[in-house]
């Protein structure tokens, strides 16, 4: 065992730990070094989003004592940020194990730092705790969730007064506080229980009138009132609102995936979470193609993002993905504004710049400004706030399954997006059409985006070293073609500057660093490289397109632009 390792567990074997922390560090010391190893080799990093990590012993995992710690380095920095006003947080959690007692220790140590706590009786959607930061007007607020992880993990999503994740300059003032936390001895873990006040029903109430409110056309809901929905909340939050969202937007024909409606953190029906993977979604797509229904939905365990299926041009049940849903999505809600004559001049909708160009275009033709913003809602909500009073904010979302619908929550909101989905699924029907129907359509009309994503994980303690090396290697050594097309241009968001390739002409990028490499090729292809920040991983995101003259072409359009990624997957070595 490493000195340095060894150190750190004996600090928590002699510490004021408790005696099941100390137990299970002797038994792993026995039975499992290389795991103990693990666990204590480095510090679970509060990062600029929170906390992730895997439940466990240790100052690599999840538990009482990192979630205590960084609690109270958040508390801190709230009290200095507000000297002179009662400082108030409000406080949620998904259905995850350990989540509700890492909710009321987060509550506790506010409340034990002077801070009033408002937190919810039970398990909610994450966009609920940002409705409620905004409702209640809080300071911050904290929700305990590790969103689509798989069982093993949670988390710590820390959120500033507007309702949106902690950006510039506060989240690393926040990790700055955090880091002076130098032992558990310096946590206030208890006291003035007065602090804390129980939440529900009242703010349940406000959100859902909030998400009704979003409705555009609430009559044609009441003509296809019995479109057949199928929805899957995956063991999640979202059973506790999407049901009744549902059932007040109108709609009466509702099917629930009884298999996987009671919340459960062991996600026992999936070996992930996750509405993205397609065997997580199998039992509801078998539901659907039984009950031959109109549309499945699905919402991951803190009910933030949403994948949805729909019968294709052949009548087979398919998922979209994130990038099919968003430009769905936005169109929507661009056109049916103007057709309802409710558009403003100043709309303007908000992606980010990993997620599908076509929105851009989508957008560009109805004269609505398109903002494009580092990956992650956080910077979305920053954008709102930048634009408030200036610009109109109708909707935001991103390719990993995320959409925000109006400015009343400031995340991603999957309780809203599955009510406009819904709505969306009725208008189309309502014109004896389906959703993928209407996304063909667009295709013919604006061009056929194809988008792909693949994540390359590099486990171990080196996992990290591996891709950093992998990312400076892309930025040092670009490649100049790729699949037979010129790179024309290359963004490197770290260094904040784009590059014409040809030229050598440079501009500036105007977002925050973010280490994040994007290629821009002579065809139109675009490819993003980003790491993960918190894990070992590195994801490549890939969209191609091409014109698509008429729906009938759909097919053989897909396995072109289909093999044309798989190419370029291929000439980067990225199998």
């Amino acid at each position: 065992m490493d000195a340095a390792i060894q150190d750190k567990i004996n600090v928590w074997l002699n510490g004021n730990f408790d005696p099941q922390t100390k137990d299970e560090i002797i038994r792993l010391q026995k039975e499992n070094p290389d795991q103990l190893a693990d666990a204590f080799y480095k510090d679970l990093e509060f990062g600029t989003g929170g906390l992730r990590g895997i439940m466990g012993v240790g100052t690599n995992r999840m538990n009482k004592y990192t979630m205590g710690t960084a609690t109270q380095g958040y508390a801190n920095y709230l009290k200095q940020s507000f000297p002179n006003e009662e400082v108030k947080v409000a406080i949620a959690h998904d259905s995850r194990n350990n989540s509700r007692f890492f909710a009321e220790t987060t509550a506790n140590v506010f409340a034990a730092n002077g801070i009033k706590v408002f937190l919810f009786d039970s398990l909610r959607p994450t966009p609920e705790l940002s409705f409620a930061i905004r409702t209640l007007k809080c300071q911050g607020g904290v929700v305990c969730t590790a969103s689509h992880n798989p069982k093993e993990y949670n988390g710590y999503k820390a959120y500033w007064k507007d309702g949106g994740q902690l950006v510039p300059p506060h989240d690393k003032n926040v990790i700055k506080e955090v880091e002076k936390i130098a032992s558990v001895d310096d946590v206030q873990w208890s006291g003035s229980p007065g602090n804390i006040t129980i939440i529900g029903k009242d703010v349940d109430e406000a959100y859902v009138q909030m998400v009704k409110g979003l409705s555009v056309y609430p009559d044609i809901i009441q003509k296809q009132n019995n479109l057949k929905i199928v929805y899957t909340s995956i063991h999640g939050s979202g059973i506790k609102l999407v049901p009744e969202v549902l059932k007040r937007f109108g709609f009466t024909d509702v099917h629930i995936v009884k298999e996987q409606m009671e919340p459960d953190g062991n996600f026992p029906t999936v070996a992930y979470p996750n509405p993205e993977e397609k065997a997580t979604m199998s039992i509801g797509l078998k539901n659907a193609e039984e009950l031959n229904a109109d549309i499945l939905l699905g919402t991951d365990p803190d009910a933030d993002r949403v994948g949805i299926g729909v019968k294709d041009n052949h009548g087979d049940w398919v998922l979209m993905n994130g990038n099919q849903t968003a430009v769905l999505a936005f169109n929507y809600i661009i056109e049916a504004r103007k057709a309802k004559g409710i558009a403003q001049p100043n709309d303007m909708v908000i992606k980010t710049i990993v997620t599908t160009d076509l929105i851009d275009k989508i957008a560009r033709q109805s004269n609505v400004n398109c903002y494009n913003v580092l990956t992650g809602f956080k910077w979305i909500a920053e954008l709102i706030r930048e634009k408030e009073g200036k610009e109109n904010y109708i909707i935001g979302g991103e390719e990993s399954f995320g959409l925000m619908i109006g400015n009343k929550v400031r995340d991603k909101d999957a309780v809203s997006a599955v009510a406009i989905l819904c709505e969306m699924a009725a208008y189309e029907k309502d014109k004896g059409r389906s959703l993928f129907e209407k996304l063909l359509d667009l295709y013919v009309q604006y061009g056929f985006y194809m988008e792909d994503l693949i994540s390359i994980t590099k486990k171990g303690m080196d996992g990290q070293k591996q891709i950093a090396a992998m990312i400076e290697e892309f930025r040092n050594n670009p490649p100049k073609i790729i699949n037979g097309s010129p790179v024309i241009e290359l963004l490197d968001y770290e260094k904040s500057v784009g590059k014409n390739l040809a030229t050598d002409e440079t501009w500036k990028i105007d977002l925050p660093k973010s280490n994040v490499l994007q290629f821009i090729l002579a065809d139109g292809t675009k490819i993003s490289a980003r790491p993960s920040g918190t894990e070992p991983k590195i994801k490549f995101y890939f969209s191609v397109n091409a014109k698509l003259e008429s729906p009938d072409e759909f097919d053989g359009m897909q396995e072109h632009l289909r093999d044309k990624i798989q190419k370029i997957i291929q000439e980067l070595n990225l199998q």
